[in-house]
């Protein structure tokens, strides 16, 4: 009962102090323009410069740094300030409620997303940090924060802070989150020499979801107790609001960051070629930052994408090729095939003999082969990893699962080549940035007809890929998305000096053609494999125990 008069009491106080502030505000604008400066309207200038109690984080000095101590908030000075403080924590709070817990729970979070915005700044984080870990395990939401977050936070990171980063030598991260969710990132990805964040309660393995003791952290009471009362770190950055002044007014430098920086502009964004470590794998299944109005758009579109995803799996098992693409395009689907001409691409059978063709794809989701027969309008068989059961079911040509023994593997690739063409993803996983994996040299031996093919595609909302999800539903969250898009190109047949039959090596016909994808994509050659990305995301070797996951 005492809750709602709190409420009440807060919403009256908000709607006050902004009828006051935008009254007080063109008070001071008028007296500034008649008062002060003698100038009619027409001679004012149109934005006057705002003041601030710090220079702007630019004017930093970047030079003879090494020896420098830095602090820094996190949300609002490292990442880019929201254009709405009110929305600056809940984005990421968000990705742990829906990626660490559940539909519901994200549910939960927007509609509480009203009321918070009506408590005060503690209030609203101490609630968030409730509904996001409440009853969580403790290693699960530490997988999460290290390996869907960095993702979001690199594309958000603010550019003037993190060149202040990368030349100044220690680094200390003050912040009022939890330390779980950026820990992580700041030291695999920034090189962060500590970090103090709020510390949660736990009960055995998991989250009670509420504040340890000390409670939030205060950060210029922290940074006190930290460095000690005497000691002052060289430079401090923080955002121009009363909960960082105090912080780096203990500073012996101090500077802010502004709205402006908030402003999706090259010039305030640190593009994905400075990043201080390439971001090649990442997990979870949004693929937009969930803002309160986003997050309300993409449950309103569940029903509606759920539905569409079954007609789109329908009309591909069902209808003929030609019927099936344009009845996938009025869906929203958007499939391009470039390169490929029938009579030109591939031989007469009684040229190349009883085999049929090998199709070496890059791979990008479970689809990649459907969609290539589909748009190829022939069918195709394609071999696969650890695919569920009910991927098999739902494929509309056929699958061959393999069992990752070369021996066994290479002879049934060989039956599939003897019954017609065959498709098969060398990189063995799929990669949602444009990176390409080490290519398997196995499908080198099979066969000297060979057809490199490029694959790439784009989502809004869903990814059709995930490390530690249920991989049973990669084809449906593909499907999900409103406009999602699949662009393929058909590279000419493999020539026989660069196959096996002419002399080349296994190893350098799969480094050739990942070379060839590589420079038609636009991408980046690594030398990572299946194991590295699953050891990486989910802890383990990916390997399924039952094929029916």
């Amino acid at each position: 009962m005492a809750v709602f008069p709190r409420l009440l009491l807060n919403l009256i106080q908000r709607v006050v102090c902004q009828l006051l502030a935008n009254s007080c505000y063109t008070a001071a604008k008028k007296l500034k323009q008649y008062g002060f400066f003698f100038k009619p309207p027409s001679l004012k200038t149109p934005h006057p410069p705002s003041f601030s109690l710090y220079p702007h984080v630019s004017k930093c000095s970047l030079q003879n740094r090494a020896s420098h101590t830095l602090v820094s908030d996190f949300h609002g000075s490292l990442l880019r300030p929201s254009s709405s403080k009110d929305c600056s924590f809940f984005p990421y709070f968000m990705l742990l409620a829906f990626e660490g817990g559940s539909l519901v729970r994200a549910l939960i979070l927007l509609l509480s997303w009203p009321i918070l915005c009506l408590l005060d700044w503690e209030s609203k984080l101490k609630a968030m940090i409730f509904i996001s870990f409440c009853g969580l395990p403790i290693k699960s939401m530490a997988n999460v924060s290290s390996t869907v977050l960095p993702k979001f936070y690199l594309q958000n990171l603010n550019l003037h802070v993190f060149e202040a980063f990368q030349a100044i030598g220690c680094k200390v991260v003050f912040t009022s989150v939890p330390r779980v969710m950026v820990e992580g990132f700041l030291r695999n990805y920034l090189k962060v020499d500590d970090i103090v964040g709020t510390e949660l309660q736990t009960c055995g393995n998991y989250f009670t979801g509420l504040v340890s003791g000390s409670g939030l952290v205060v950060k210029h009471k922290a940074l006190v107790e930290y460095f000690g009362e005497e000691r002052r770190p060289d430079v401090g950055i923080g955002a121009p609001n009363l909960h960082d002044y105090p912080f780096i007014s203990l500073c012996k430098e101090a500077y802010i960051v502004n709205n402006e920086d908030s402003k999706s502009s090259r010039s305030s964004v640190v593009g994905r070629e400075r990043y201080p470590k390439p971001l090649i794998f990442h997990d979870g299944r949004l693929a937009f930052l969930p803002t309160p109005l986003a997050t309300l758009c993409m449950f309103v579109w569940i029903p509606v994408g759920i539905f569409v995803a079954i007609f789109r799996i329908c009309i591909g098992i069902v209808l003929p090729y030609r019927l099936a693409i344009l009845l996938g395009c009025w869906s929203g689907l958007r499939i391009n095939l470039e390169g490929y001409n029938r009579a030109t691409t591939i031989d007469s059978k009684q040229d190349r003999g009883k085999k049929g063709v090998l199709f070496v794809c890059s791979h990008r989701t479970l689809l990649d082969p459907v969609f290539l027969s589909t748009s190829m309008g022939k069918p195709l068989i394609a071999v696969t990893y650890s695919l569920s059961k009910f991927s098999e079911i739902i494929s509309p040509i056929k699958t061959v699962r393999l069992r990752r023994d070369r021996r066994k593997d290479g002879e049934a690739m060989q039956r599939m080549l003897g019954e017609g063409d065959l498709v098969v993803c060398p990189e063995g996983t799929t990669c949602r940035e444009p990176y390409l994996l080490r290519f398997s040299p196995l499908f080198a031996e099979l066969t000297d007809e060979i057809v490199p093919v490029a694959v790439n595609t784009k989502v809004s909302m869903f990814y059709g890929t995930t490390a530690s999800g249920l991989k049973w539903l990669d084809p449906i969250f593909f499907l999900m998305n409103p406009r999602p898009s699949y662009h393929m190109v058909v590279l000419p047949k493999l020539p026989r000096e660069w196959t096996c039959g002419g002399g080349k090596s296994s190893y350098e016909v799969a480094n050739y053609i990942q070379t060839q994808l590589a420079d038609v994509l636009g991408f980046e050659c690594t030398k990572l494999t299946r194991k590295d990305k699953y050891l990486m995301l989910a802890g383990n070797e990916g390997l399924v125990a039952s094929p029916t996951q």
